[in-house]
């Protein structure tokens, strides 16, 4: 039938029912593979009780659900940061907007949706022209922003208070008819969207205005004539905002609908198997049934679906039995037909699996070979766009610039999956994201959200295993994949990525798309089932972004200063390298283990000489500080020694090999599995064991710079570790001490040494902060003489003094102890696990595995409080001119313009020392540290 008068169309806001339903609901997960399905059980419930009956009102002759392409539509182009003040997603609600709209279309009611076009402007087109063919329109939501076309025929209905929004409560709303609202919404401007207006003008105070002008443009024109000074000079200055802002509020009534007419809207029944499979696919149990009773049919394999969904089990059913990983039955999209039906696939799900192939593991000066993509386990495909010819990586036979044949061109690629990578309705899934969402950012891509099957295995599995891919599949999957250096070789032989065949880049790209789908499907129920969502949620997930982005930002750091420094640490390394031979009697390689072996124990006769399977004596900086301990000059020399040649073949030499040629600065990669307990490595190179208790290694800092006009600003948590384990382990004393704002360390030696805190010896507060941090990783008699280069017995006697002064210390680590051995893993006050595989061994391990298990949860806790920290940090700093740049230990590093330091430090300190809250409530203050310089080393 020709839509026409008599006809009643209901145009439903399908965002406002999917929020709805996900506010109103609990979390729901589907028992067999732990999706999140509550907003859609909501959404369903919603739509069932719809098409009973509106409500007792008239029943629609037409309808349809609308519902946003993206959150990208032709109104960025106008205003870019139009809605940019948008929270993101909640995570688990991405994946369920593709459901809904399989449940629309399980209703039989038609779905729609346009890109580069909101619902809103969908629902104006469609009831504008059922307005004009003489029919009724009903738009079902409460959005303020479709007031704007009430009027005539057409009528809003507010479902959650059950009322008609018409003219009149139109008006009620904003002060003027539906024709001037949006002159309304111009002046007034909306925080939720973004949009400007103008400043200082609110809804009432627009209304006015526009009443008494008429129009916004009339209002405009005529703005001198308004009294009072302010409002005018806003009105003058700003006009252009404010018609730019209307431009944003206002509706788009030609929306091209893609040969959709009014009349493909009609109101169709329900097919009973097409719904009633869709709802048990879901495991609906109570709608499943209720549904089926209404159409009076429940064919067999609904009711089996129907009877499983019943089934009150707690443990997760069976996932069904997958497709096997077979890399020949991947796919090579080499055109843009062929990625056509993979875009059209991702947005249907709401996510996908993604992994890129590069010619570097260096994101910064990597060069994007392929993209992998997969969709659901067994269908994958890779898109080779940079593969050369074959041949050595060095050969230029075919010219630098030429390309093998049979692949897209890079820009044509990107541009189609630009779109999804950064729809933020579409979850992006990754084995390792911060190195793939880097790649792609410096071709102008940013991929988000994402998923993380990596980090996902660091909250479940901490200090069972590592987190690498081929790890991960071997030991979940029980799928080996294809080793890489079955493709690219070893040694001089050794190819780049892009020197690959495509067919071959076609098995292992895609294999890794696969694996990482499979694994996202495994790790991401178990989170919840583990525990640990909160983990991943608040402390792995949200910090990629925050890492990548510092990484990409980097630090300057002056090679002239690294030279100098090179130079000057030749020269002294020179200096003891004569000393230790007059020390020997002769001269030798001190860089030899075995020539300083047969000094020390052969010709020197020193304690402690043991030979290893070569024959020669271990020399290790364990023997070396145990001899010195006693006494010994020659070792303790060696030990300068090699802390020179360390920092400047570690440092001051190959730091300057690191300066990005681009960029002039260094870029440091941070690995968030590195370390068990949640702190973080860096790498490439490494920054966070620039030694800082020597001068020397002090003055290394001084090479990392601030540019022109700016200044580095440190901000350091002041023994946070202590302070957790006051906290933890319930120190009276010493959370008084921290309360009080007294020198722990100071506080310390005074209570064991019985000395007073005023004139103290600088040498036994040293004493005291030693055996503080010692206590705290578990050290012993052994590795404390070392620290402090003392008799092994005098060192074993202070760590035993401690105990007896502090009790609740070895309370607190028996009891750790025993929580180990019973669970397998100790937690830290943010429930993080760090898993005690070792807990229960004998001999050499036993130790060890306690001292760790000891240390984690209070490393633990102080890595947890720094990383909620960072990952607060950019909305902190948002808007100075200040960018965090290190992360080392307790301690960030920013590069701040000069007349923001003191700013940047207010808000800096107050995330920092607020950021346990409000998770855990400390017994003692956390307290920051800061400083600023030209370099690292003034600032700290």
């Amino acid at each position: 039938m020709t839509f026409g008068k008599g006809h009643h169309l209901h145009l439903i806001d399908g965002s406002a029912f999917i929020f709805r339903a996900y506010h109103a609901l609990p979390p729901l997960t589907r028992k067999s593979d732990g999706l999140p399905v509550g907003a859609v059980a909501g959404f369903c419930n919603m739509l069932f009780k719809y098409v009973e009956g509106w409500n007792g009102g008239e029943a629609p002759t037409h309808a349809a659900v609308i519902f946003d392409y993206s959150s990208k539509t032709f109104r960025n182009e106008i205003f870019p940061q139009y809605k940019a003040n948008r929270p993101d997603l909640p995570e688990d609600l991405r994946p369920q907007f593709p459901l809904t709209r399989e449940a629309t279309r399980a209703f039989n009611i038609a779905c729609i949706e346009r890109e580069d076009y909101e619902a809103d402007d969908i629902i104006a087109t469609l009831a504008t022209q059922a307005d004009a063919a003489g029919g009724s329109v009903t738009i079902i939501s409460s959005d303020k922003d479709l007031m704007q076309l009430v009027g005539g025929g057409i009528e809003m209905f507010d479902a959650m208070k059950n009322r008609t929004i018409g003219v009149d409560e139109v008006i009620e709303k904003f002060g003027v008819k539906p024709d001037r609202v949006v002159d309304v919404q111009a002046l007034a401007g909306d925080s939720i969207d973004n949009i400007p207006g103008a400043p200082g003008i609110g809804v009432k105070t627009a209304a006015l205005l526009i009443n008494e002008f008429g129009d916004l443009e009339t209002l405009l024109a005529r703005a001198e004539e308004i009294r009072q000074p302010k409002r005018r000079e806003t009105l003058l200055t700003m006009a252009e905002q404010i018609r730019t802002s209307r431009r944003l509020v206002e509706l788009c009534r030609e929306t091209p609908m893609g040969g959709t007419t009014l009349d493909d809207l009609e109101v169709r029944d329900p097919v009973p198997d097409d719904l009633l499979g869709f709802l048990s696919q879901m495991e609906f149990r109570s709608l499943t049934k209720r549904v089926a009773e209404k159409l009076g049919v429940e064919p067999p394999a609904v009711a089996e679906a129907v009877a499983h969904a019943q089934a009150d089990s707690a443990a997760a059913a069976p996932r069904p039995e997958q497709p096997a990983i077979d890399p020949d039955a991947y796919e090579c999209v080499r055109d843009a037909d062929a990625l056509a039906p993979w875009i059209a696939a991702i947005r249907e799900r709401g996510y996908v699996a993604v992994d890129t192939e590069t010619t570097s593991l260096d994101e910064m000066q990597a060069d994007l070979v392929g993209i992998c993509l997969s969709v659901e386990p067994g269908r994958a495909c890779y898109i080779p766009l940079g593969h050369r010819p074959p041949g050595d990586a060095g050969d230029d036979l075919f010219g630098s610039d030429a390309l093998a044949e049979g692949q897209m061109p890079l820009d044509r690629a990107l541009a189609l999956l630009k779109p999804v990578l950064e729809d933020d309705a579409i979850l992006k899934i990754f084995q390792n994201a911060k190195y793939d969402t880097k790649i792609f950012a410096r071709y102008g891509v940013h991929a988000a959200p994402i998923d993380d099957t990596m980090l996902m295995s660091y909250a479940l599995h901490s200090g069972l295993h590592g987190h690498g891919m081929d790890t991960l599949s071997e030991e979940y999957l029980g799928h080996r994949p294809i080793p890489i250096k079955s493709l690219l070789g070893s040694g001089k032989s050794q190819i780049t990525f892009d020197r690959v065949p495509i067919a071959e880049a076609v098995k292992y790209a895609a294999e890794d798309a696969d694996i990482t789908l499979r694994l996202w499907q495994a790790f991401k129920p178990r989170l919840h089932r583990a525990r640990v969502t909160t983990v991943y949620e608040t402390l792995e997930r949200p910090l990629v972004p925050v890492l990548a982005e510092m990484e990409m930002t980097g630090v300057v750091v002056d090679r002239d200063v690294l030279s100098r420094m090179s130079n000057a640490f030749a020269q002294k390394m020179a200096g003891l390298e004569a000393e230790i031979r007059e020390l020997a009697g002769e001269d030798f390689n001190v860089g030899s283990p075995k020539q300083l072996g047969e000094i020390l124990f052969d010709k020197m006769s020193l304690p402690g000489g043991q030979k290893g399977k070569t024959g020669a004596y271990a020399t290790g900086a364990d023997v070396l500080e145990d001899l010195a301990a006693e006494g010994h000059d020659l070792p303790a020399r060696v030990l300068d020694w090699r802390q020179l040649s360390k920092l400047k073949s570690t440092y001051t030499d190959a730091l300057q090999t690191h300066i990005n040629p681009d960029t002039g600065r260094v870029h440091t990669s941070y690995v968030q599995t590195g370390a068990n307990t949640g702190r973080l490595a860096s790498t490439d190179p490494n920054l966070q064991n620039i030694p800082v208790r020597t001068e020397e290694g002090r003055r290394i800092r001084e090479a990392f710079v601030a540019p022109e006009g700016k200044l580095l600003v440190s901000l350091d948590y002041s023994q946070i570790e202590l302070r957790i384990l006051a906290h933890v382990a319930d120190l009276a004393e010493m959370k008084q001490a921290f309360r009080d704002g007294l020198d722990i360390h100071a506080m310390t030696a005074s209570e064991m040494f019985n000395v007073p805190i005023e004139g103290m010896d600088p040498g036994v507060r040293r004493q005291a902060k030693a055996i503080n941090f010692g206590v705290i990783y578990g050290i012993s008699g052994f590795g404390l003489a070392r620290n402090l280069r003392i008799p092994r017995a005098e060192a074993q006697g202070f760590i035993d003094r401690y105990f007896e002064r502090f009790p609740g210390i070895k309370a607190y680590m028996d009891a750790t102890v025993a929580f180990a051995k019973e669970h397998g893993y100790v937690q830290t006050l943010f429930g993080r696990k760090i898993h005690t595989p070792e807990i229960a061994a004998k001999g050499p391990k036993a130790g060890f595995a306690r001292r760790a298990a000891i240390n984690a949860p209070i490393q633990g806790a102080a890595a947890d409080v720094i990383r909620r920290a960072m990952v607060r940090m950019p909305a902190a700093i948002a808007g100075l001119p200040a960018k965090m740049l290190l992360q080392v230990h307790d301690e960030l590093l920013f590069e701040v313009e000069e007349g923001a330091v003191d700013a940047t430090i207010a808000r800096v300190k107050a995330v920092m020392e607020g950021a346990a809250e409000p998770a855990v409530r400390l017994d003692v203050p956390l307290i920051v540290d800061a400083g600023r310089g030209r370099n690292w080393a003034e600032a700290h």
